[in-house]
Protein backbone atom coordinates (compact mmCIF):
# COMPACT_ATOMS: atom_id res chain seq x y z
CA UNK A 1 0.00 0.00 0.00
CA UNK A 2 1.47 3.11 -1.16
CA UNK A 3 0.37 6.85 -0.96
CA UNK A 4 -2.20 7.74 -3.32
CA UNK A 5 -1.83 10.84 -6.10
CA UNK A 6 -4.28 12.58 -5.55
CA UNK A 7 -4.91 12.40 -9.35
CA UNK A 8 -5.87 9.39 -8.84
CA UNK A 9 -9.70 9.70 -9.21
CA UNK A 10 -11.87 12.95 -8.82
CA UNK A 11 -13.87 11.68 -6.09
CA UNK A 12 -9.91 11.23 -4.06
CA UNK A 13 -9.50 15.07 -5.25
CA UNK A 14 -12.69 15.97 -3.46
CA UNK A 15 -12.20 14.32 -0.03
CA UNK A 16 -8.42 15.44 0.07
CA UNK A 17 -9.66 19.46 -0.63
CA UNK A 18 -12.52 18.57 1.33
CA UNK A 19 -10.18 17.38 4.63
CA UNK A 20 -6.90 19.49 3.85
CA UNK A 21 -9.97 22.71 3.84
CA UNK A 22 -11.52 21.52 6.79
CA UNK A 23 -7.88 21.32 8.71
CA UNK A 24 -7.22 17.92 8.86
CA UNK A 25 -3.59 16.40 10.05
CA UNK A 26 -1.66 16.78 6.44
CA UNK A 27 0.47 13.09 7.63
CA UNK A 28 -2.87 11.25 7.73
CA UNK A 29 -4.02 13.16 4.61
CA UNK A 30 -0.49 11.91 3.06
CA UNK A 31 -1.44 8.54 3.82
CA UNK A 32 -4.50 8.15 1.76
CA UNK A 33 -4.40 4.54 0.35
CA UNK A 34 -5.83 3.02 -2.79
CA UNK A 35 -5.55 -0.56 -2.00
CA UNK A 36 -5.08 -3.19 -4.81
CA UNK A 37 -8.85 -4.77 -4.17
CA UNK A 38 -11.84 -2.99 -3.01
CA UNK A 39 -13.16 -3.24 0.68
CA UNK A 40 -16.92 -2.18 0.90
CA UNK A 41 -17.12 -3.80 4.32
CA UNK A 42 -15.78 -3.32 7.64
CA UNK A 43 -14.50 -6.64 7.72
CA UNK A 44 -12.72 -6.53 4.11
CA UNK A 45 -10.92 -2.54 5.36
CA UNK A 46 -9.89 -4.19 8.79
CA UNK A 47 -8.68 -7.10 7.05
CA UNK A 48 -6.60 -4.95 4.21
CA UNK A 49 -5.14 -2.59 6.72
CA UNK A 50 -4.09 -5.41 9.49
CA UNK A 51 -6.56 -3.48 12.25
CA UNK A 52 -9.87 -4.02 14.45
CA UNK A 53 -13.47 -3.65 12.59
CA UNK A 54 -14.19 -1.01 15.86
CA UNK A 55 -11.33 1.34 13.48
CA UNK A 56 -13.08 1.64 10.23
CA UNK A 57 -15.13 4.42 10.52
CA UNK A 58 -18.54 3.26 8.01
CA UNK A 59 -20.26 6.09 5.89
CA UNK A 60 -23.61 4.98 6.00
CA UNK A 61 -26.09 7.17 4.18
CA UNK A 62 -29.67 7.22 5.54
CA UNK A 63 -32.88 9.13 4.49
CA UNK A 64 -34.52 10.98 7.59
CA UNK A 65 -37.86 11.93 7.38
CA UNK A 66 -39.07 14.89 9.48
CA UNK A 67 -42.56 16.28 9.73
CA UNK A 68 -43.84 16.30 6.02
CA UNK A 69 -40.33 17.61 4.48
CA UNK A 70 -38.90 15.57 1.73
CA UNK A 71 -36.20 12.81 2.90
CA UNK A 72 -33.08 14.29 3.59
CA UNK A 73 -29.46 12.69 3.91
CA UNK A 74 -27.88 11.95 7.04
CA UNK A 75 -24.20 10.55 7.24
CA UNK A 76 -23.28 8.25 9.95
CA UNK A 77 -19.87 7.53 10.68
CA UNK A 78 -20.22 4.06 12.94
CA UNK A 79 -17.53 1.94 14.21
CA UNK A 80 -17.49 -0.97 12.00
CA UNK A 81 -17.96 -3.03 15.18
CA UNK A 82 -21.27 -2.65 15.42
CA UNK A 83 -24.72 -1.99 13.35
CA UNK A 84 -26.19 1.42 13.41
CA UNK A 85 -30.17 1.38 15.57
CA UNK A 86 -31.86 3.52 12.98
CA UNK A 87 -35.17 3.86 15.77
CA UNK A 88 -32.45 5.14 18.42
CA UNK A 89 -31.43 7.58 15.64
CA UNK A 90 -34.38 8.83 14.69
CA UNK A 91 -35.94 9.62 18.30
CA UNK A 92 -32.34 11.29 19.06
CA UNK A 93 -32.90 13.76 15.73
CA UNK A 94 -36.54 14.19 16.54
CA UNK A 95 -37.27 12.20 12.86
CA UNK A 96 -40.41 10.24 12.20
CA UNK A 97 -38.46 7.80 9.86
CA UNK A 98 -34.78 6.92 9.43
CA UNK A 99 -33.84 4.12 6.78
CA UNK A 100 -31.38 3.13 4.34
CA UNK A 101 -30.91 5.15 1.53
CA UNK A 102 -31.26 3.58 -2.15
CA UNK A 103 -27.87 3.73 -4.03
CA UNK A 104 -29.67 6.02 -6.27
CA UNK A 105 -29.91 8.38 -2.98
CA UNK A 106 -26.62 7.93 -2.00
CA UNK A 107 -24.61 8.83 -5.21
CA UNK A 108 -27.06 11.63 -5.50
CA UNK A 109 -26.38 13.24 -2.21
CA UNK A 110 -22.80 12.52 -1.38
CA UNK A 111 -21.18 12.15 -5.46
CA UNK A 112 -19.95 9.08 -4.46
CA UNK A 113 -20.30 5.21 -4.63
CA UNK A 114 -22.08 2.77 -1.80
CA UNK A 115 -18.96 1.26 -0.33
CA UNK A 116 -17.03 4.13 -0.82
CA UNK A 117 -18.47 6.86 0.65
CA UNK A 118 -16.06 9.10 2.87
CA UNK A 119 -17.04 11.50 5.50
CA UNK A 120 -16.22 14.55 3.09
CA UNK A 121 -16.08 15.92 -0.43
CA UNK A 122 -19.49 15.82 -0.93
CA UNK A 123 -21.83 17.93 -3.12
CA UNK A 124 -23.24 19.96 -0.16
CA UNK A 125 -22.33 19.43 3.28
CA UNK A 126 -24.52 16.60 5.07
CA UNK A 127 -25.96 16.45 8.59
CA UNK A 128 -23.41 14.22 10.10
CA UNK A 129 -23.28 12.10 13.44
CA UNK A 130 -20.11 10.39 14.39
CA UNK A 131 -20.10 6.99 16.88
CA UNK A 132 -18.79 7.68 20.16
CA UNK A 133 -17.52 3.99 19.89
CA UNK A 134 -14.57 5.45 17.49
CA UNK A 135 -13.23 7.31 20.51
CA UNK A 136 -11.94 4.88 21.69
CA UNK A 137 -9.00 4.19 19.03
CA UNK A 138 -6.34 6.32 18.58
CA UNK A 139 -6.56 5.89 15.20
CA UNK A 140 -9.65 4.76 12.75
CA UNK A 141 -9.60 4.64 8.62
CA UNK A 142 -12.89 6.00 6.59
CA UNK A 143 -12.53 5.79 2.60
CA UNK A 144 -11.94 8.10 0.40
CA UNK A 145 -14.22 8.44 -2.37
CA UNK A 146 -14.11 4.74 -4.04
CA UNK A 147 -13.73 1.36 -2.74
CA UNK A 148 -10.51 1.55 -3.08
CA UNK A 149 -9.47 4.18 -1.00
CA UNK A 150 -9.01 4.60 2.59
CA UNK A 151 -7.24 7.31 5.01
CA UNK A 152 -6.60 7.53 8.30
CA UNK A 153 -8.01 9.67 11.22
CA UNK A 154 -9.32 10.30 14.66
CA UNK A 155 -12.60 10.66 15.99
CA UNK A 156 -11.82 13.81 16.83
CA UNK A 157 -10.93 14.90 13.41
CA UNK A 158 -14.03 13.74 12.14
CA UNK A 159 -16.16 15.45 13.94
CA UNK A 160 -14.12 18.48 13.45
CA UNK A 161 -14.07 18.15 9.23
CA UNK A 162 -17.71 16.81 9.05
CA UNK A 163 -18.88 19.59 11.78
CA UNK A 164 -20.65 15.99 12.88
CA UNK A 165 -22.40 15.34 16.09
CA UNK A 166 -20.72 12.68 18.60
CA UNK A 167 -23.88 10.13 19.08
CA UNK A 168 -24.59 6.89 20.14
CA UNK A 169 -25.67 5.11 17.13
CA UNK A 170 -26.13 1.22 18.38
Amino acid sequence: MGAVSTATHRNIELVVSALTAGGADPSRIARMRVLPDAVTTAAAAAAALGVEAGQIANSLVFEMAIDGAEPAPLLVLTSGAHRVDTAKVADLLGARRVRRASPDFVRAATGQPIGGVAPVGHPAPLRTLVDRALAGFDEVWAAGGIPHAVFPTTFDELVAVTDGEPAEVA
